[in-house]
């Protein structure tokens, strides 16, 4: 890809504090591409600002939790007013957790629902009403998962989560597509974060045995493959999943859950 591809552009990440949210913000600012980061941790979203505009990159950062509805319309309210538009938006905010099925507790299932669906259809909407009223077409991105693909213990929420919101990307192309609008989902496989790394010291052994390719994803690898699908290479692909997991969903093995608090 061209080094300034998205000059001219304005995107919206949410959940972008760290991780593979992170990266995305990171690598479109890097590329042209003004950017409003967003994350539930205050602190979190205005480190991650100032490290990407420290690399040269025009980043500003939004807290709040990207599930409420004011603070979506005040993300794209802050886009237009820094930047004039709203071209891309990144629904990459998602909590994950874990729980026996029937277990499962109502609050958390409230949470998961609330986050993973409820905030990615909200940006969504928001995004693509203000993409509308421009007239220029626009790119919107989910983040699903592997889960929600393959079955996987104690994730029976998260999954469902994950899966739907494949089928709103493939749902949205009939009243997007008209607006020049796309839409399109990203399905991570386990990958190297903040958060894996944290909550689980043996997971890069873990992922590495059971995944074809010899390893984790890095967040760069997730972030390559978003990228394409915001990118003008990808003007014709519009309602699809795109697995970044190293082959894992070919065979599926499980992880060892043994040491998992479900």
């Amino acid at each position: 890809m061209s080094t300034q591809i998205f000059n001219n552009q304005v995107a919206i990440v949410t959940g972008a504090g760290q991780g593979i949210g992170f990266e995305i913000a990171k690598q479109l600012s890097l590329k042209g591409a003004g950017v409003i980061l967003n994350d539930f941790d205050a602190d979190l979203a205005k480190q991650a600002a100032n490290i990407i505009r420290g690399l040269g990159g025009e980043c500003i950062a939004f807290a709040g939790d990207a599930s409420q509805s004011d603070i979506i319309d005040g993300m794209v309210a802050e886009a237009v007013s820094c930047f004039g538009q709203l071209t891309i938006a990144v629904a990459n905010a998602g909590i994950t957790l874990f729980g026996d099925f029937f277990d499962y507790p109502k609050e958390n299932l409230q949470k998961v629902l609330e986050v993973n669906l409820m905030g990615s259809f909200l940006l969504t909407q928001a995004a693509a009403r203000q993409m509308r009223l421009q007239k220029s077409g626009g790119r919107v991105l989910l983040m699903s998962s592997v889960v929600g693909h393959q079955s996987h213990k104690f994730l029976g929420a998260y999954a469902m989560t994950k899966a739907g919101l494949e089928m709103l990307a493939k749902n949205l192309v009939l009243e997007l597509s008209p607006y020049g609008i796309t839409i399109n989902a990203v399905a991570p496989g386990a990958t190297l974060t903040e958060r894996t790394l944290t909550t689980d010291p043996t997971y890069p052994k873990m992922w590495s045995g059971i995944t074809p390719m010899g390893r984790p994803a890095i967040c760069e690898d997730i972030a390559n493959a978003a990228l394409f699908l915001l990118s003008p290479f990808s003007g014709h692909i519009t309602g699809q999943s795109l697995i970044v997991d190293g082959g894992w969903t070919s065979v599926s093995p499980l992880p060892d859950l043994s040491n998992m608090d479900a």
